[in-house]
């Protein structure tokens, strides 16, 4: 499932290529997604300037001048920026036309993507209007985690991975995050001093910025929409050898997500 450094990376590799183009119009081939296209969605951006293409979270999100596209990638959706005639295949589904002659495809196996276009601030919709801080932002710090954290009793794994706490940490990097700060993921919220939460605000900001310098948690093969995983500190792991004391690392499932730690190195 493509998390926050994977949605960064498309934005970043987007913005020199399309911000400052128009667009020519949309072709929607599947308009049922988890939330539906409108139908006038091609009508709507047809001619707008694309100014700017930002993130909150794991959503994007296109200023078109009059408006902003809004789009989540899902468990499967993928962005590809291609030639005009490149044919579609059997999961493309919607068509972005540039004046350029370029077109950005939406590429979705499993249809859990949405594509909205909304009027007015995109941050009061109801689903950026919760996100908590974003995690690469200067706002973010241990403080402010330790601020929700102490009046809760969950495990501190499933708190990060909460994006009302802290936008878009996903299974992935609260696992290598976890490790990094020395933490179990087990340990109750409420139980962690301030300075541990500053050193897991830190890992989270490392894990997640090393993920997008290096192109995210994903090698990202563009003609065929696929993503080769990249090596991993834990997440993956399970029974293998810790890479800091060698010991047999734990597997074990929190709020029905995977979750691998090393029990030795993580209190």
């Amino acid at each position: 499932m493509p998390e926050l450094p994977e949605v960064e990376v498309t934005r970043l590799r987007l913005v020199p290529e399309l911000v400052g183009r128009r667009f020519e119009k949309v072709d929607i081939r599947v308009a049922k997604l988890r939330v539906p296209v409108a139908p006038d969605l091609s009508s709507l951006v047809e001619g707008r300037k694309l100014r700017a293409i930002e993130r909150r979270g794991k959503y994007l999100l296109f200023d078109c001048e009059s408006g902003w596209l809004l789009i989540h990638l899902g468990m499967t959706g993928f962005l590809q920026l291609l030639p005009r005639m490149a044919p579609p295949g059997k999961h493309d589904h919607l068509d972005f036309h540039f004046d350029d002659g370029q077109l950005l495809r939406f590429h979705d196996p499993r249809k859990f993507g949405t594509v909205l276009w909304l009027t007015g601030n995109p941050s009061c919709h109801p689903l950026l209007a919760s996100i908590g801080p974003e995690p690469l932002s200067d706002g973010f710090n241990g403080t402010i985690l330790h601020a929700v954290g102490r009046a809760r009793r969950v495990a501190i794994k499933q708190l990060i991975m909460d994006s009302q706490v802290v936008a878009g940490v996903g299974n992935i990097y609260a696992n290598e995050a976890l490790f990094v700060a020395g933490i179990s993921p087990e340990r109750v919220s409420a139980t962690l001093t301030v300075p541990e939460y500053e050193l897991l605000a830190e890992a989270i900001r490392s894990v997640l910025g090393f993920s997008v310098e290096r192109g995210s948690s994903y090698r990202v093969m563009e003609d065929t929409a696929a993503y080769f995983p990249l090596d991993n500190r834990v997440y993956g792991r399970g029974g293998k050898p810790c890479l800091r004391c060698g010991g047999t690392l734990h597997e074990t499932r929190l709020g029905n997500r995977s979750t691998v730690f090393c029990r030795s190195c993580q209190c």
